[in-house]
């Protein structure tokens, strides 16, 4: 499985691929904002990090974009900007156009803020290159999620669709497993989710042990 990174800050990426060696990013309007920079600017910046590699970075379109003709203008004029931008696009009827279009010109899409199982499937229909079923919202709401991811990863695989599955808005380390297990390709999450995941109290436990006896036993 791999590790997305879902994040705008710069400090966060580069420790993210310094350390865990992470798979990509995703970004959104509000990484953006907490940035603090203009949108322009940090997907720059973050394209210069990832550059000379082949991971992909998810950059949306503006989101008041209702056309499917004005997604794919901007999403072809961000795709010329950066060979690893991936374009990000709403799941609604003319986002799936674009994607469509997109896919056509060869230029990779990620369809985001999907919350069913059928979204998922317009989205391989139409060439998406990622879906994003987010998580941690539906199971916020009282939603079951675990059979939703289920459903999205057998509809790719009864169909051999190319769609990589990025498990989105992961909230902990069992969210990141439940989606793992379920054979979803990607999980995007917020660095201090998977700071979390990467670490059990059990762990700090034992190593204190270890410290402990280690420190009573003669080195040579």
């Amino acid at each position: 499985m791999k590790f997305f990174l879902d994040s705008a800050m710069t400090d966060e990426i580069k420790h993210a691929l310094e350390m865990w060696d992470i798979d990509g990013v995703t970004t959104n309007p509000r990484h953006v904002q907490v940035s603090g920079k203009p949108f322009m600017t940090v997907i720059m910046e973050i394209a210069d990090i990832f550059a000379g590699t082949d991971k992909p970075i998810s950059v949306e379109v503006n989101p008041h974009l209702d056309d499917w003709r004005e997604m794919v203008a901007e999403g072809k004029k961000l795709a010329a900007l950066s060979p690893n931008f991936v374009i990000k696009l709403p799941a609604r009827e003319a986002g799936f156009k674009a994607v469509y279009e997109l896919a056509a010109a060869d230029i990779k899409s990620n369809l985001t803020l999907v919350f069913s199982a059928a979204q998922a499937l317009q989205a391989m229909r139409m060439g998406a290159a990622y879906v994003s079923p987010f998580i941690g919202w539906k199971e916020s709401n009282g939603e079951e999620i675990i059979h939703f991811i289920d459903e999205v990863t057998t509809i790719r695989n009864n169909f051999g669709f190319d769609t990589e599955i990025i498990v989105a808005a992961a909230r902990n380390a069992r969210q990141i497993t439940n989606a793992a297990v379920s054979g979803a390709d990607i999980v995007t999450a917020g660095m201090p989710v998977f700071q979390d995941s990467f670490d059990h109290p059990y762990t700090d436990v034992g190593l204190g042990k270890f410290q402990d006896f280690w420190d009573d036993t003669p080195y040579e």
